[in-house]
């Protein structure tokens, strides 16, 4: 049995498929039960007919709570009302894990109670879809540089140094000796640059200033490219390209 992730269910159109993932909702009708089956990828519909699939498989379909851990097996026929435009004829389905209940359901919760459970919370199609935004914004970063002859240093966490102001440093005990987290990687990079003529750092930043506010984070990640003999002019065409790619 071919096993497929959602995102290429449409390349199995009329095959028989198995999909592992996460039971994102059930909606029973009659000798009906849709279950919305997710996997990381993306997401799609099972449809289990009552007089298909058994009584068995009827009964594990019941069983389901959101979010519970399973494998799916059916053919995959194409239907635009169905999310993705595809859906999958259940003919069996294994349970790996009943879960308890879950605490975010399928409805509005305050910002508060959503951060509470924020390791969750991740698996919302909202939450899934800015990690994946972020990922692509990254990825297209490092293209860049990496296409334009710099070469990605990675400059430490912990430094015995501040780099900016010294108002806004996270001290820790480094066996005795003083250590903050790192502000900039741009000590670094101007080091490196002697070595490899274009270099950039590219990881998280701490700044000790109050978050609660639209203009601080004390925690972020900052790119920052370093090239050795560049003009103004090579620089600001650097940052032109750099944001226009």
């Amino acid at each position: 049995m071919t096993v497929a992730y959602i995102e290429d269910i449409p390349r199995h159109e009329g095959q028989d498929v198995t999909v592992r993932g996460w039971l994102y909702n059930r909606t029973p009708k009659g000798k009906l039960q849709f279950l919305i089956v997710r996997d990381g990828t993306g997401m799609i519909q099972a449809v289990a007919f009552r007089p298909q699939v058994g009584e068995e498989v009827w009964a594990r379909c019941e069983r389901l709570t959101q979010e519970s851990s399973i494998i799916v097996t059916g053919m995959v026929r194409k239907e635009p009302r169905a999310p993705g435009g595809y859906e999958m004829s259940l003919t069996n389905l294994d349970i790996v894990q009943i879960a308890d209940e879950y605490p975010i359901a399928l409805k509005e919760h305050g910002t508060g109670f959503l951060m509470e459970h924020r390791h969750l919370w991740l698996r919302s199609p909202r939450q899934r879809a800015i990690l994946k935004v972020r990922a692509e914004i990254i990825r297209a970063c490092r293209n860049y540089l990496d296409d334009h002859g710099f070469t990605l240093v990675d400059a430490p966490i912990l430094t015995p140094a501040a780099c900016e102001g010294t108002s806004t440093l996270f001290e820790t005990d480094y066996f005795g000796d003083k250590a903050y987290l790192s502000q900039s990687g741009q000590l670094y990079n101007e080091a490196t640059i002697a070595a490899l003529g274009r270099t950039y750092c590219f990881g998280p930043t701490f700044r000790a200033e109050k978050s609660k506010t639209r203009r601080h984070l004390m925690e972020f990640w900052m790119i920052e490219p370093e090239a050795a003999f560049y003009t103004q002019e090579d620089n600001m065409r650097l940052q032109d390209e750099f944001v226009s790619y």
